[in-house]
């Protein structure tokens, strides 16, 4: 009888963007992939100079632990509430998705958003379908931020997931956030 031993454990810079700001944290774990599946809406950064900065005073945590920081337990609690739905992780692994959305809210105007999304969630394209019918297409030169949107792991996501064509026909259809045209 054999058995494996567990994979050994590498320290990541995970990071929960929350728009204006963001929390930080060293986790020890198997795979990046594990940190995604473990935890809602963050990302880990491999960058030089983000793993650069955060070499000092950060949280380091280990996967397994039972308890989490601040923010970081949350996140893992919000993680272990989707696990079991319908939908969960069915978008991760993607290098391109399509999705569509209704926005009603926060008191932006009413719109439906066509988004194409990268495998990290930020958006690579977008088209914004205001009510009045009128189209407007914006990419990432179009936005001051990019952060990502989309948490891939999400359930909520599984169901409005369209075809690459549809969002391509809306694209085309849709003049540019800057222009007349």
């Amino acid at each position: 009888m054999t058995s494996t031993a567990p994979a050994p454990k590498s320290r990541f810079l995970v990071l929960h963007d929350y728009g204006m700001g963001g929390a930080w944290w060293w986790v020890h774990a198997r795979s990046v992939r594990e940190v995604l599946e473990t935890f809602a809406k963050v990302e880990v950064v491999d960058s030089p100079e983000a793993v650069e900065w955060a070499d000092g005073d950060l949280d380091e945590v280990d996967i397994d632990e039972p308890t989490m920081p601040p923010g970081l337990d949350g996140l893992r609690a919000k993680r272990d509430a989707q696990r079991g739905r319908p939908g969960f992780g069915a978008l991760a692994d993607r290098s391109i998705v399509h999705l569509r959305r209704r926005w009603d809210g926060d008191g932006d105007e009413p719109a439906t958003y066509f988004m194409e999304v990268g495998p990290d969630g930020r958006r690579l394209r977008q088209v914004e379908l205001a009510d009045d019918g009128t189209m407007l297409k914006s990419g990432p030169d179009d936005w001051a931020f990019n952060p990502p949107v989309v948490d891939l792991f999400d359930p909520e996501w599984a169901d409005k997931e369209i075809h690459p064509d549809e969002f391509e026909g809306a694209w085309l259809r849709a003049r540019h956030v800057d222009s007349g045209q």
